[in-house]
């Protein structure tokens, strides 16, 4: 676009007061433009994610009244930073048809970072993780890494198709709970030598998988036309979009009624309110809304359930 012409003649110049100064516009845009970098980097490259994982993590321990130490927490992190990341690179992903949409684009063009990202990492998480002395949860770790890395990369054969653990019928919602509750419960929960069979970590694990589980619909309702391009059984393709929102607000409701014992009934009142923002998030979910209403509200609301804990528990 041609710059235009400034005019020489002093008299055809508009007299300027200072705030109609033509730079205003050009400084808020470019002002505008970083910050809206900055978001699409911190979100679309999981940062957010993985501070929603170490979030949901540290609200498990406080209801121990414990801090989350700092080199669990960031073990956590970089562990999720890595596995999303990963994910997001994976060349069977990117030749899959798709809608380009803003997240999409970012993604494709910052693959190169984003697979840096992701190696450093892994290189963090995987030093702390032989560093602290996890080795005797190797198996246990080792079954949600394989979960998590499987999800994406074609490795069942269905009728003759290579599809990944996301493609089965109805099954990647549940592959989601299972591994968020698993990672953001039980790990706290054996750090501080607690018994993964008893009550109390039992239902503090079905509360957050049901959690994960009404949100992970969400993303579903996202992925609605990809999914149908891509062959993926979903329950918004199945049983359609309005029935898959009554299905997340059920399993809302199962994460309310799931409380531990001990907790009283104003904690137990404060503790609704990520569960009410999780059910508005849901109810207008649609596939045409913004990335930014999924990549920034919907994970949000996990970060707004550890806000609450915490205001709750310290």
């Amino acid at each position: 676009m041609p710059y235009p012409t400034i005019a020489t003649n002093y008299h055809l110049m508009p007299l300027e007061s200072p705030h109609s100064s033509s730079t205003a516009p050009v400084a808020d845009a470019v002002q505008v433009s970083w910050w809206r970098r900055g978001l699409d980097a911190v979100l679309y490259s999981s940062t957010w994610l993985a501070l929603a994982a170490l979030g949901l993590t540290w609200s498990t321990f406080l209801f121990w009244q414990v801090h989350i130490p700092f080199r669990p927490g960031l073990m956590i992190f970089t562990a999720t930073l890595f596995l999303y990341n990963i994910d997001s690179v994976l060349p069977y992903k990117h030749g899959q048809p798709l809608m380009l949409s803003g997240r999409k684009r970012w993604m494709l063009e910052h693959r190169r970072e984003l697979l840096a990202l992701a190696m450093v990492a892994l290189g963090v998480s995987g030093t702390l993780f032989f560093l602290d002395g996890w080795q005797h949860l190797m198996l246990f770790l080792g079954h949600l890494a394989a979960i998590s890395m499987l999800y994406s990369l074609p490795v069942v054969k269905v009728r003759g198709q290579w599809r990944a653990l996301r493609d089965l019928p109805l099954l990647k919602v549940f592959l989601i709970a299972y591994v968020w509750a698993a990672v953001t419960v039980w790990v706290p929960a054996l750090y501080l030598d607690k018994s993964l069979f008893g009550p109390v970590v039992g239902i503090l694990f079905l509360r957050r998988f049901f959690f994960i589980l009404a949100l992970a619909f969400v993303f579903d309702i996202r992925d609605y036309t990809k999914d149908l391009h891509t062959g993926t059984r979903t329950f918004p393709g199945l049983f359609g979009v309005q029935a898959t929102k009554w299905i997340a607000l059920g399993a809302l409701v199962l994460a309310g009624v799931l409380l531990p014992t001990g907790v009283g009934a104003t904690e137990a009142l404060v503790l609704t309110l990520p569960l009410l923002a999780a059910a508005g998030t849901i109810w207008y979910a649609e596939e045409s809304r913004s990335d930014y209403y999924y990549a920034l509200l919907a994970d949000g609301v996990m970060v707004f359930q550890f806000l609450v804990v915490y205001l709750v528990k310290w």
